[in-house]
């Protein structure tokens, strides 16, 4: 017999891999094909199986869920509550905001303190980003649509942070940044609302992989931030 199962917390083809053999090693399963872009998961097995021994299989990153029924009943090894599972991208918001106002406050200018919080945004995500570089394009193009249509926009997308972040903090052709923030974010901002209004289960990749966000109203936000600062900011240009 055959049945499907969503897969949370896959964010690249290592994932896949991972899940496949893991389940694989369950008595009982014969075959397990993996889908990344869908998370889904569809076992062959002799009998069938309740989750939570399928979940036994799993590491803690990974959660496995019924597709049967209105609900979707989930087991995890972890619950979380949503503001646990974002309370890293909190303190780090919390971090560069504090940074930013320090950084300025004897000579205080707004102007200059948001060119600092973002070119400090930057560069800490691209971090992050860094730390996986093979596994973030896979993540990041299951909601972002550049990333979808052009594969190697992932990979180049650390990078482009990284020149941004510089590019702010040095006050280096702040305009091409400004627009350049507006142009990328822009995009990724549909992606995410697609996504929340599509209710989709997949994780935030913009802090890479090494961090396990999911995609929230939250992600949304974090864009938006950037994106009133951006355009506030050329329109103190011109």
């Amino acid at each position: 017999m055959k049945s499907s199962y969503l897969i949370s917390g896959m964010t690249c083809e290592g994932c896949v891999s991972s899940v496949k053999d893991k389940l694989l090693t369950v008595e009982g399963v014969d075959q397990v094909a993996v889908d990344l872009a869908t998370g889904e998961a569809e076992i062959a097995m002799r009998r069938k199986l309740p989750l939570t021994e399928l979940q036994k299989a799993l590491t803690a990153k990974y959660g496995i869920s019924t597709k049967e029924g209105k609900g979707i009943e989930t087991v995890t090894a972890t619950r979380q509550s949503k503001f646990q599972q974002l309370k890293p991208l909190f303190l780090i918001f919390g971090y560069l905001f504090v940074a930013s106002v320090l950084w300025n406050y004897q000579d205080w200018n707004l102007s200059e303190a948001m060119l600092d919080f973002m070119g400090l945004f930057y560069i800490v995500f691209s971090f992050f980003k860094f730390l996986d570089l093979k596994g973030f394009p896979e993540s990041f193009r299951m909601y972002d649509p550049l990333a979808k249509a052009m594969p190697i926009y992932g990979w180049v997308y650390p990078f482009l942070e990284l020149l941004l972040g510089l590019l702010f903090l040095m006050r280096l052709q702040i305009p091409f940044a400004l627009v350049t923030t507006i142009l990328i974010l822009g995009i990724t901002t549909i992606g995410v609302t697609r996504a929340l209004l599509d209710k989709k289960a997949i994780r935030c990749a913009c802090l890479g992989t090494a961090l396990n966000l999911p995609m929230t109203e939250a992600t949304f936000i974090e864009n938006t931030i950037m994106l009133v600062m951006a355009a506030w900011m050329l329109f103190q240009v011109f």
